[in-house]
């Protein structure tokens, strides 16, 4: 059937007659409403989107036009990461003949002030990108008032009123507190990439990306950092092996580790906030993070009056194509708790806006996503880790790894080693999965993912030629096996 689009300046009428102000009106401009509404009106569609006023802080009432990646998440966090790497950096010239004889001298405030400045500069950017394609812009809260209806409410308290063929709902999700006694001295990641003063002794209670992430930050930045978490590992859902690199290195780079522990609760004191754990230990700290996790933010959107259902978790539910329980309202990114990747929220706005306004029927892909932890060193991943490969393989699964000195640190004398890994399958010979933990991980397995993506084999792998001397040249040269895995056992490490 064919659809009228709207043009400037005209209403549209569908199928059933009625007359709508838009064809798409998207409630929330972070990366996947974004994207969604640019290839959208690049398909001749009239959009609106609406989002809340700019603030590095989100609250129910403000936000920002790029969202929690660029505002608040991944970008400021990554600018913070090369910051604190710089301190082992200064460490490492030395032997490669630089002399550092004054004490070097760090900044919070000017990284900060930098910080601030860059995530500006992209708010304003990815406005100009919605203006550019022809995108409306409205400033304010939006909550869905009937399937195509959707009421945005002003900074002023003034309402307005608009209609659309189509809703996406793109609003993300928010950091969480915990609900012990104290919760409101302990900060989320929104004010930890924005707090006036470098903490000196820092407390983070999580055991996931954020968590490790600032365990990193905080202490190449110079604090003492104590990490909190439930599980013996960090970094629930990755491959087992690579979680206990993860935890040798921040053990390594003098981060206390407390597994199998969580905060029971907080206290101020004059010397700082006393924190007691569930085992009864206690200390002091200048700050406290909470990296427990996000929640979907729906709670004002109105979808219980509509009809828009969700999951136990307080995710929107959503069909393969991202459309959800009302035919007319649709929803991509963390507010679906999929996959909660920034990449990925843009990878499910394309598919969206080609499946509603392109005339093409297009499911996200989820299989072979690449994602990085920005600890220090990072860990990137791709594929199935080995755990999963046991669980999912008809046959053996082979797995391949190598540990060696990076060749900077045969000069610098840092006791840091690089760890990479390839799961196999023994049948096929397609390479399942890699891992990799060590400088520059993220960058090497862009290219590995490709790889995974097109089918590759581990004869493959082993026929490319690598580029020396490199430590991404490793993935081609593991050609010994480690250790050969049956469906019926349970994997081993040599750690």
């Amino acid at each position: 059937m064919s659809r009228k689009m709207l043009i400037d300046g005209q209403d549209s009428k569908a199928e059933d007659g009625a007359t709508y102000d838009y064809d798409l009106f998207v409630i929330g401009a972070g990366s996947g409403g974004v994207r969604a509404s640019r290839i959208s009106a690049g398909f001749g569609a009239k959009v609106a989107i609406c989002e809340l006023p700019f603030h590095p802080i989100s609250s129910e009432v403000i936000g920002g036009v790029g969202g929690t990646c660029v505002i608040r998440g991944c970008v400021p966090k990554k600018i913070l990461v090369y910051g604190a790497s710089f301190r082992g950096e200064f460490e490492d010239a030395k032997n490669f003949g630089w002399e550092l004889n004054e004490p070097v001298d760090f900044n919070w405030k000017r990284l900060l002030h930098n910080k601030t400045q860059e995530i500006t500069r992209l708010n304003g950017i990815y406005k100009r990108l919605l203006t550019n394609a022809g995108v409306t812009m409205l400033e304010g809260e939006g909550r869905i008032v009937d399937p195509h209806g959707v009421e945005v409410v002003q900074s002023d308290g003034t309402k307005k009123y608009y209609s659309a063929k189509h809703i996406l709902i793109a609003t993300g999700s928010r950091a969480q507190r915990v609900p012990i006694p104290g919760q409101e001295l302990a900060i989320t990641s929104d004010e930890a990439l924005s707090l006036d003063e470098l903490p000196k002794r820092a407390v983070i209670l999580g055991g996931g990306y954020i968590a490790v992430e600032f365990a990193s930050i905080w202490r190449g930045l110079g604090a003492t950092v104590d990490l909190f978490y439930r599980k013996e590992l960090p970094l629930r859902g990755f491959d087992e092996e690579m979680r206990a690199i993860v935890a040798r290195n921040l053990d390594g780079r003098g981060i206390k580790l407390h597994p199998g522990t969580v905060l029971s609760s907080l206290s101020k004191t004059e010397d700082g906030i006393k924190v007691i754990t569930d085992h009864g230990e206690e200390l002091i700290a200048d700050v406290v993070l909470f990296a427990t996790g996000s929640q979907c933010k729906h709670k004002r959107l109105n979808l219980e009056t509509v009809g828009v259902e969700v999951d136990k978790t307080g995710a929107v539910k959503v069909d393969e194509f991202s459309q959800t329980s009302v035919p007319s309202i649709w929803a991509v990114g963390d507010v679906t708790n999929r996959m909660n990747l920034t990449p990925v929220a843009l990878m499910e706005g394309t598919c969206f806006a080609k499946t509603v306004f392109g005339g093409q029927r297009s499911k996200p892909d989820y299989n072979f996503i690449p994602c990085a932890v920005f600890s220090i060193p990072p860990l990137s991943v791709v594929g199935l880790s080995e755990q999963e490969a046991i669980e999912k393989a008809n046959g053996d699964v082979l797995v391949f790894t190598s540990t060696f000195t990076p060749m900077k640190f045969t000069i610098s004398g840092r006791q840091e080693k690089t760890y990479m890994k390839l799961v196999v399958d023994a049948d096929t010979d397609k390479v399942l999965g890699a891992s990799m933990c060590g400088a520059d991980a993220p960058e090497i397995m862009q290219g590995i993912a490709v790889a995974l993506k097109c089918g590759a084999t581990k004869a493959q792998f082993d026929s490319t030629v690598g580029i020396h001397p490199s430590a991404a040249e490793e993935f081609v040269t593991m050609r010994t096996l480690t250790r050969r895995v049956t469906v019926d056992s349970k994997p081993k490490t040599n750690l």
